[in-house]
């Protein structure tokens, strides 16, 4: 049962601004298998599922482990009266499809290429009848999620605060780092079990804990390497709460305060941080929220040792439009909701990364994920 301290999701009204871009991606339907996309559009949370969009119906199909939670999920989700549901075997799911694609007349169908394989479209044409033809289809939907309404919000708060709980409730194990023999392997595995155990229903992605020279590497698989004091740790986490996801960096340094080179990387990429996270109003540039960060580690000598991008957008997905790097091409609004996340790491010493989620607003922006950024540990 969806916690009554929740705004609703208002997923009807989705169907609708969706078709309202179709004319302009030129198709007279959609034909929708990206597993989040179809949870958007119909509440439907299952492994395998596909939805149909076309101006006068939608359709949604999946296999019989789903006939009642599919059902439950769109009544739910407040799309029953508009959303049909057609439930069988692969071919009685295609039979559907086609029965779906005569009705609306269509001759132009719009296939999702970011998801769909050479060998999938090829078997998807074998639906279309007479001159109807497939075409591909980039961000159509995507373009729809980047800006969150408020129940989206209040999932993704809930993430972050259950992601926030859980580091706090681990992080005393390193108090004892000494003689405990602690290994990332084993942090970051307390750590997801205190996220389940705040209500989170799964790790928004897999958990990122990085010590000492592992550290420098930013997408480092948790290992047997022990914690061990006077080294950096890089934790990076989150939860997914009804469907919806937090994304959080902290940099520790273990046994008490950087000293040298590592003291003044935490400095910088502290600063690079921070002015990030002023930069990101409406109406400002994804790309310019990048240069902000980036442009303070390179001041600082370290551009070549920022190697990727400032932040992306957060929702359904971990990374999901909008860009924040220097291929962004986006203009922030209200409602969507991004990382700043930057970082220096210097190979065979070690690395520094904070990050945090954060909504825009009409008048700046307010962060999601509020741990402290306190570097001690």
């Amino acid at each position: 049962m969806t916690d009554p301290m929740l705004a609703p999701l208002e997923v009807a009204p989705r169907l609708e601004r969706l078709r309202a871009r179709l004319e302009e991606a030129k198709v007279d339907a959609l034909i929708v298998t990206n597993l989040a996309n179809v949870r958007y559009l119909s509440g439907f949370s299952g492994s395998a599922g596909v939805v149909v969009v076309s101006a006068s119906g939608a359709l949604l199909t999946t296999d019989g482990r789903y006939r009642t939670q599919s059902a439950e999920q769109v009544e739910a989700a407040g799309v029953a009266g508009a959303l049909e549901i057609a439930i069988g075997n692969a071919e009685d799911q295609r039979s559907a499809i086609r029965a779906a694609l005569r009705a609306a007349g269509a001759t132009t169908v719009g296939l999702e290429a970011e998801d769909v394989t050479w060998a999938a479209s090829r078997r998807w044409r074998e639906l279309f009848e007479g001159d109807a033809q497939g075409v591909p289809v980039t961000g159509t939907v995507e373009a729809l999620r980047e800006v969150k309404d408020a129940g989206e919000l209040d999932r993704m708060a809930r993430a972050a605060s259950i992601a926030d709980g859980a580091l706090g409730e681990v992080l005393p194990m390193l108090a004892d780092i000494t003689r405990s023999a602690l290994t990332e392997a084993q942090f970051a595995l307390a750590l997801d079990t205190a996220m389940r155990r705040g209500g989170a229903e799964d790790r928004a992605f897999d958990t990122i804990v990085a010590v000492g020279p592992n550290s420098a590497k930013p997408h480092h698989q948790p290992t047997e390497e022990v914690l061990a004091p006077g080294h950096p740790m890089v934790v990076d986490f989150g939860a997914t709460f009804e469907g919806y996801r937090s994304d959080m960096t902290r940099t520790f340094w273990l046994g008490g305060e950087p000293t040298g080179e590592m003291a003044r990387v935490f400095a910088v990429v502290r600063d690079s941080q921070a002015r990030g996270v002023e930069a990101v109003k409406a109406g400002v540039a994804a790309k310019a929220v990048d240069t902000v960060c980036r442009d303070v580690i390179e001041r600082a000598g370290w551009a070549e040792r920022f190697e990727h991008g400032t932040g992306h957008g957060v929702g359904l997905d971990i990374h999901e439009a909008p860009t924040v790097s220097q291929q962004g091409t986006a203009i922030l609004a209200p409602g969507v909701v991004v990382t700043v996340e930057p970082g220096v790491y210097l190979p065979g010493l070690g690395g520094v990364r904070i990050e945090d989620t954060l909504v825009v607003t009409e008048d700046g922006s307010r962060t999601l994920t509020r741990f402290t950024k306190d570097v001690a540990a």
